[in-house]
């Protein structure tokens, strides 16, 4: 098993309900843009790029990301940008714009990934593993490569693996 699979396989066996699935694909990427919007303040101007708390967690992931599967990692690295250029952006507006929308966007991601757990019955993945915050999005990515065919070797260890462990755990 690699890596990759690894960690995606434990965060699946806490995801395995279709219904909590689609919750995710909405609710992490408004959390990842929420944390990317907050984490924009303070900055400090170094040309076209703003350092920020922000680009030091986007860097810290897409280092992560890019060291367990190249083409996963760069779509997630892409995704990260754009998610700290909204950031940057609106960390450039007024403080209420700025503080409403990451506020906004935080607090509506989790609403929509706690019913997810809902329809699961099973606590979310980071109260028992941490990392499940940085593989949350990672697993949305691969998700979304699964429905379109990418990967299959990858998703049936995955899947195959999710279940085992679901299988042993107590739910």
């Amino acid at each position: 098993m690699t890596a990759l699979s690894d960690r995606l396989a434990s965060y699946a066996a806490y995801h395995r309900d279709p219904r909590n699935i689609f919750t995710h694909m909405f609710g992490i990427p408004m959390i990842v843009l929420a944390a990317a919007i907050l984490l924009s303040r303070p900055a400090v101007s170094a040309g076209p790029v703003a350092l920020s708390p922000g680009l030091a967690v986007g860097v810290a992931l897409a280092v992560y990301y890019l060291s367990l599967d190249l083409g996963l990692g760069l779509a997630m690295t892409v995704f990260l940008a754009v998610c700290l250029g909204i950031g940057q952006a609106l960390a450039a507006t007024t403080g209420p714009l700025w503080l409403g929308a990451g506020v906004g966007l935080f607090i509506l991601g989790w609403v929509i990934q706690f019913i997810g757990h809902k329809f699961e019955g099973r606590k979310p993945a980071f109260l028992d593993d941490v990392m499940g915050l940085a593989i949350g999005p990672l697993f949305i990515g691969a998700e979304l490569g699964f429905m379109v065919g990418w990967r299959g070797a990858l998703k049936a260890d995955v899947e195959a693996k999710a279940s085992t462990l679901r299988d042993n755990a107590s739910v």
